[in-house]
């Protein structure tokens, strides 16, 4: 039976943070808001527990499952091979709407699906994640939605298609907008905008006026 917490209430959200914290660290799933639209997440190093998100959406192992973390410092234990471009990108939008493709060190056991050595990670604004994400690490993180359906805005959607599938449930309330974090693939010798989401490529180019764009 599924649990959920009123974010939006101090009580209920020291609770629903510690029996979300338990939740994750038993390998099993919990939604939570962000910045975007409302995750669900899972341990980043339990494969069986990504696998379980992936079944839960209803998703493959080819479209693998981006990362959430509570600091950059965070990136020095998974990325290797990041540029100074990535760094500068990092600083002026993070925490926030930008997702950035990089290397993962070759040395994680872990298993996100079929991700060709590469990590899509990101740093979301918002409090309530970044408290789990400093409690429990690294969470695999995908919109909590069944796949071909929209990203919730709001728990009550995320929990009608999720159900109980998801041990616990994080209502923050509504998201501040269903728009998806930008994706800029920053492996190679000059960053390239995969998808234009909250961020558009001039506001990137301000940072890194190199970025180029994908067909």
């Amino acid at each position: 039976m599924a649990r959920r917490y009123d974010t939006n209430d101090a009580t209920d959200r020291a609770t629903g943070l510690r029996e979300a914290a338990s939740a994750i660290r038993r390998g099993e799933l919990v939604v939570l808001p962000t910045d975007t639209v409302y995750g669900i997440g899972a341990d980043a190093f339990s494969s069986e527990a990504v696998a379980e998100l992936l079944e839960a959406k209803g998703r493959g192992r080819n479209m693998p499952t981006p990362v959430l973390i509570g600091s950059p410092n965070t990136l020095h234990g998974l990325v290797t091979d990041f540029s100074e471009m990535a760094w500068e990108l990092v600083d002026a939008f993070w925490p926030g709407a930008l997702t950035l493709v990089a290397k993962h060190q070759p040395s994680l056991q872990w298993d996100l699906g079929d991700t060709r050595g590469t990590v899509a990670v990101r740093m979301p604004l918002h409090p309530v994640a970044i408290e789990l994400l400093t409690e429990v690490g690294p969470m695999a993180v995908s919109s909590a939605n069944l796949t071909g359906h929209p990203a919730p805005e709001n728990c009550d959607a995320a929990q009608e298609m999720l159900g109980d599938s998801v041990s616990v449930y994080l209502d923050g309330g509504p998201t501040p907008g269903n728009v998806p974090s930008s994706i800029v693939d920053v492996t190679g010798r000059v960053p390239v905008l995969l998808r234009q989401g909250a961020l558009s490529a001039d506001e990137l180019r301000k940072v890194v006026p190199d970025l180029e764009v994908a067909n």
